[in-house]
Order: C-alpha cells, then structure tokens, then sequence
C-alpha cells in the first residue's frame, strides 16, 4: 500500500485552514501533516514534518507567499501550490511573482459557500497536489541558464534517437517562419516567462501561446508577462489578424484556431484530450495555415496535450521545439511528442529561445 502524499498548510486564515484541511483529510491518498499561519511558522516545520507538497497562501504576516517560496526553494525546494483568493488586477501580480520565486501552480481558493462547486473544487485540488507529489525540484539558484544545465543537455542530447521527417530537417536552413505557437501546462508559466522575457520588441512574427492554468488566473498570466516582457501580451480578439511583435492566448474555455484568412476563431468542442484551450487544436490549426512556415514549440506539463498538434506541424514541415526532461517540471507533454517523433529539436529551457531567435535571424 502507497504511502499517504505529506503535506504542510501555509495559511493565516483558521476558516480557510479547516476548508483545506476537510478537504484533504477525506482523500486516504494525502495526509495534512502541519499547518502554519505564517511563513516563518513553514521554515521551522519543513525539517522536522518534511512534507512532500506544501500549499501556501500569499498574502500573509510577517513573512508572505513570495518571501516564502523564495526561502523554501532556497533551503528545502520541494513543490509549491498557491491556494490564493488574489485573483483581481491589483493582486495577479503578486500571484505570478511567486511563480517566478518558484512555485509550481496555482489554485483558486474554495471558498463562497456554493455546496454545487464543493466537490468539483476539492477533486481539482486533490488532483493537483498528487501531480505535484511527483515532481522534483531543484534549488533556486541553480538557474536553467546555469552551466551545470547545459552540460546535462549536452550530454542527453548526445543520447536522443533522430527522429522522423529528414526532408523537414534538411529545409530548416532556408525556412521561413511566419507564426510561433507555444503550449505549456504544469510549470508553464514559468518556462514561458524565460522564453517570451527573452524575445526583443522587434520580433518579426506573431506568437501564440495555450496554457492550461486555473479558472480566473489568465488574465493575470497575461499581465505579468506583459509587464516582464518587451512585447505586447493580450487576449486574442476575435476576428483578429494576428500581428508580428505580439504575444496572444486564447481567452478562458474557448479553443484558438484561424480561420480561412488566418484571422482569429474561436471554438468549444472537445478534442479528445479534455483540455479547454487544447495546444493541439491550436498547433494543428495553425499548421493547416501556415504549413512549413509554422513553428511549435511544447513546453513541460502533464499528459499529452499538444502531441498530435505538433506532429502535424511536423508533417508539414515546420519547425518543432520539445523542452527537454533535464529542465522540465513535469516532463509529459514534451515526451510524448518527442516519443511521436514530432520534435525535430529537444534542448533545455535555456536554449530554446536563443535557437527560436536563431532560425528568425533576430
């Protein structure tokens, strides 16, 4: 029998305590182990309850959500989720600066007493944390931009089967790209901070990225990239003809796609895959129009969302970008790409935008 996932509670509320807590206590595959009000409260548990997940709120006394992470994935990194009510244009910041400090994801806090939305917040919550459970993490200050990262993708990139599509390969040289999608999940909005901060305000083609995030946090996605980024961050507009130099999502449970005229669509149908936005109706979308002159990249993230999207892509002759396992938080969505032979280049985080900007002749 598996042992329960230990998890410590960071939250100042005692209401909010007792929510989460309810929550966690009827799942017999996690197991609250601590809680604490404060940050400071967290530091003196980690060592003595070693939890393998902690849950903290943001906005707390004498030591907050973002002072924090930054101390715990310092000296005792293991996987962060913000359970966090801060979801207004005033707070989204704060939001993202801790997963910038390092945390993994975020989740709307449970609470306004609708009994209906009880048991669907609580299975996302336990869903969460048990995928969280999983992921290894490494401390702060060994950036993926570090040397010790590109020795390791030397080396594994020595290892990497070749794959499929050599006439796609050997075109790359001469290939013009006109549009770049992006798709991410579990650790996304990290590792498109990295990309998207890169980029200059002269990039010469649109940029379309799908991040499976939490109901009411994209618009402070958006917001925060913008703010840590020299290009335009927004909502696709319906009807819209994407332009180069900006950065676009698709808004919350619609699908992004072109139309006819490679203007902005949106749509509701389900894939397959259960994810509203899917990268794979995005990249697949996106290859119909663009063709060879397309470029897909598939960031880390659980499941295999965004596979079959870039292998079309692939098909067609664009160029496709799999982060690799080394730099992955949660290496599903890449792998399974990569296992499709639909990544004609698998490199670290750290790489990637140096290569996008390569192949645009930035």
């Amino acid at each position: 029998m598996l042992l329960p996932i230990k998890v410590l509670l960071v939250e100042d509320s005692p209401v909010v305590t007792i929510v989460l807590k309810r929550i966690f206590d009827a799942s017999s595959e996690i197991e609250v182990v601590g809680t604490a009000c404060n940050g400071l409260e967290a530091l003196e548990l980690i060592p003595k309850l070693q939890p393998e997940v902690i849950c903290t709120d943001l906005n707390m006394a004498q030591m907050n959500g973002i002072e924090f992470t930054q101390e715990v994935m310092k000296k005792y990194p293991r996987p962060i989720l913000i359970i966090s009510a801060s979801v207004q244009a005033n707070d989204t910041q704060n939001v993202f600066q801790l997963l910038k400090a390092g945390a993994l994801d975020v989740f709307p806090k449970p609470i306004g007493g609708l009994a209906s939305d009880y048991d669907r917040l609580a299975n996302e919550l336990i869903a969460k944390v048990k995928v969280l459970s999983g992921v290894k993490v490494f401390t702060r200050h060994q950036k993926l931009g570090g040397i010790e990262t590109s020795d390791r993708l030397i080396k594994k990139n020595n290892q990497l089967p070749m794959h499929n599509y050599q006439l796609a390969r050997e075109n790359l040289n001469s290939q013009t790209i006109k549009l770049l999608a992006i798709g991410a999940s579990t650790g996304g909005p990290q590792a498109l901070h990295s990309i998207i901060s890169q980029f200059p305000a002269n990039l010469p083609v649109p940029v379309i990225c799908i991040q499976h995030i939490s109901e009411g946090f994209l618009q402070g996605l958006v917001d925060w990239l913008a703010f840590e980024s020299k290009l335009p961050v927004k909502i696709a507009v319906l009807g819209e003809l994407p332009q180069p130099g900006i950065v676009y999502f698709p808004p919350e449970k619609r699908h992004l796609e072109l139309d006819s005229q490679g203007r902005f669509i949106y749509s509701e149908a389900d894939p397959g895959g259960g994810h509203c936005p899917s990268v794979t109706v995005t990249f697949k979308s996106v290859a119909n129009f663009y063709g060879r002159a397309a470029a897909g990249v598939l960031l880390t993230g659980m499941g295999r969302d965004g596979a079959e999207g870039m292998l079309a892509i692939a098909k067609l002759g664009g160029l496709t970008i799999a982060q690799d396992e080394a730099t992955c938080v949660v290496f599903g969505m890449p792998k399974e790409a990569i296992a499709l032979g639909a990544a004609q280049h698998v490199v670290a985080l750290s790489a990637i935008a140096s290569l996008l900007l390569a192949k645009l002749k930035v």
